[in-house]
């Protein structure tokens, strides 16, 4: 059986800032269905990687290519680490207006769909300024996915989630990738790689270093790490990071 087609192909994206450089030559694929973490130490290049993926950012120099999407909908949905969300407004009445905004060519199926995937269907007609922070990640998550997507591209999705509102944000993540929606995601959790990505990869100063499963990670750290945790930071001193 042939090798199916890649969702995102990455080649050579370099960002520079004036003499800066944010990132250096990065280069990869995202398969269909995968769930990939994008780690690093700060100031590594992940939201800059991410926001030109999604097309807030052009790069410098390289490509970005999606493949066609047999759905109609967009190849890649973002959603930033800071909600894009109107507080005053609904959660049913943002989707409804980013589906319009989208193009979407069905905009109410769109929010049902969406309301239904996400398991926002009993807060859809909440303000989003009266939602928990897992829930408005939730909606951030859904405004991604309202084109139809067959990427969703996350920055820190987490971060400002408890443990129970992380449970159920990667569990809804998770269903994505189980539909063939293939997640690339930002995060300085190290054990949400573990438990959750099917692939790593390691920018440090704009560059990638690593690129493979969560377990060939704590290989290539050496020293007798056990753990990614211990493992990530081994490979980065190592490489002088």
């Amino acid at each position: 059986m042939a090798a199916e087609p890649p969702v995102l192909s990455v080649r050579g994206i370099e960002k520079r800032y004036g003499k800066r450089r944010a990132l250096r030559e990065v280069s990869f694929d995202v398969g269909p269905g995968e769930l990939v973490a994008v780690v690093g130490p700060n100031g590594a290049g992940k939201t800059t990687l991410l926001s030109i993926l999604a097309g807030v950012q052009r790069p410098t120099a390289g490509t970005v290519a999606g493949a066609g999407t047999e759905r109609g909908g967009r190849a890649i949905g973002w959603a930033p680490q800071e909600p894009a969300l109107y507080s005053k407004l609904t959660v049913e009445e943002n989707l409804r207006l980013f589906a319009r905004l989208e193009r979407v060519a069905d905009p109410e199926g769109a929010v049902e769909s969406m309301l239904e995937h996400t398991g926002l269907s009993e807060r859809a007609h909440e303000r989003v300024e009266r939602l928990s922070g897992g829930n408005r990640q939730r909606v951030n998550v859904a405004l991604g996915l309202i084109a139809d997507p067959q990427m969703l591209a996350l920055d820190e999705p987490s971060s400002a989630l408890d443990p129970r509102q992380r449970a159920r944000l990667w569990e809804l993540l998770a269903g994505l990738a189980g539909r063939r929606t293939s997640v690339l995601f930002s995060t300085h959790h190290l054990g949400e790689v573990s438990r959750n990505a099917t692939r790593a990869i390691v920018l440090a100063d704009g560059e990638l270093l690593f690129d493979g499963a969560p377990r060939e990670l704590i290989e290539a750290g050496g020293r007798g790490a056990d753990d990614l945790e211990g493992a990530f930071v081994a490979f980065l001193a190592d490489r002088g990071h």
